[in-house]
């Protein structure tokens, strides 16, 4: 019997590959015979870098960036098999997580780092970008990346700008003479599942803003100064990011790649389930297994569990989650080719038990839901 494992990481408490392993100790449990495959995936998020660069034999580079108050902080990027296609996540250089909670201000992050990590892959000899754009702690309309790789934001007085969203308001003219020109014979694949405009109550400030420290006067005076650098983006190129879908993902990110780079946006599952070949090893499969860390009506806008549901829907293949926690909204995922969805969590305990406990109870919910499947004359 052959069973594909195909799970996103639990984040903060266990990784893809942990949560793979885990799954399939559990199945072997019941069935030491059964032929498991693993396939670890990410979304777009947090893991997406390791699934890419383990499923094509490829390869991390350390380097040295700025981080989203410029102090230097160690990032890496991947370069896939090829040797010339380069997979960053974003956050890594520009992430919420790289700033103590109380020193969290979008006002002063600064994508400056994710262009530096750009340039750096681009030195590197790197044509192909896939960028992971989810957790920033920036919302800067990504001014800083620019800046990073060339280009000049000059004020009224005909001075650069400084770092941060607190700046945008300040521009008055783009200056793309030294914008590094390699950018333009490359190809950059956006991976991001987010669908909110640059600006307005979907926004980037308006719906991401709370979660990096913006207040409520705050979250307006960026959405304004967003609005005041899109109506300078599109004089300079054509380009409305006002409303535009995916504008305002990263705090305005995706919006700078739509104006400025030979860009698209792509489902982050779609690019993993590519480059993994993971179609391909379903063939023949019994059943699937995936999950994340928390399942729930979100899961329906090209999560993990629901990417891999799809392909394997396609061949008519059973798909079981398991989950840390289920949330509202779960019944619309069945659609999708879900079969069943589990929590791991037997009995009653805390967060941060369910989180030291995780790896045995995704194994032991693992051997129960193949017990299950195989008792059925699933053999």
């Amino acid at each position: 019997m052959k069973i594909i494992i195909a799970p996103d990481s639990f984040k903060g408490s266990l990784t893809s590959l942990e949560v793979s392993l885990a799954i399939e100790k559990g199945i072997k449990k019941a069935f030491p015979q059964a032929e498991t495959i693993l396939v670890p995936v990410a979304d777009g998020g947090e893991g997406t870098m390791d699934s890419l660069v383990a499923a094509t034999n490829g390869h991390n580079v350390e380097v040295t960036v700025r981080g989203p108050l410029l102090n230097p902080v160690q990032a890496s990027y991947g370069v896939l098999g090829d040797q010339e296609t380069c997979v960053i996540e974003m956050a890594s250089a520009s992430g919420l997580t790289l700033i103590e909670p109380e020193q969290r201000n979008p006002l002063l992050a600064t994508t400056y780092g994710t262009g530096e990590l750009i340039k750096k892959a681009l030195d590197n000899g790197c044509k192909k970008f896939i960028l992971a754009i989810g957790g920033s702690a920036t919302n800067d309309g990504g001014i800083g990346m620019l800046q990073a790789l060339g280009m000049r934001l000059l004020d009224a007085t005909g001075n650069e700008v400084g770092n941060g969203a607190a700046e945008l308001e300040r521009i008055v003219e783009i200056d793309e003479q030294n914008f590094d020109p390699r950018i333009k014979d490359c190809q950059f694949f956006i991976a991001s599942d987010v669908q909110n405009p640059l600006i307005g109550p979907k926004g980037a400030s308006y719906v991401f803003g709370p979660q990096k420290g913006a207040d409520e006067s705050m979250v307006a005076f960026l959405d304004s100064s967003l609005s005041k650098w899109a109506d300078l983006v599109e004089r300079k190129t054509g380009v409305r990011l006002h409303d535009q879908a995916g504008a305002g993902a990263a705090g305005g990110l995706g919006g700078a790649f739509q104006a400025f780079f030979p860009s698209s946006t792509t489902r982050g599952i779609d690019i993993v389930v590519e480059y993994t070949g993971l179609e391909e090893k379903m063939n023949g499969a019994a059943c699937v297994f995936t999950g994340e860390g928390q399942i729930d009506f979100q899961t329906a806008s090209g999560k993990t569990p629901m990417g891999v549901a799809q392909v394997a829907k396609k061949q008519g293949i059973p798909v079981f989650v398991l989950s840390g926690s289920i949330g509202k909204g779960i019944h619309e995922l069945y659609q999708y080719g879900i079969t069943s969805i589990h929590s791991i969590v037997n009995t009653p305990m805390d967060l941060q038990e369910a989180i030291n406990r995780a790896s045995k109870l995704v194994e032991t919910t693992a051997e129960q839901v193949i017990r299950t499947f195989c008792s059925i004359g699933n053999k």
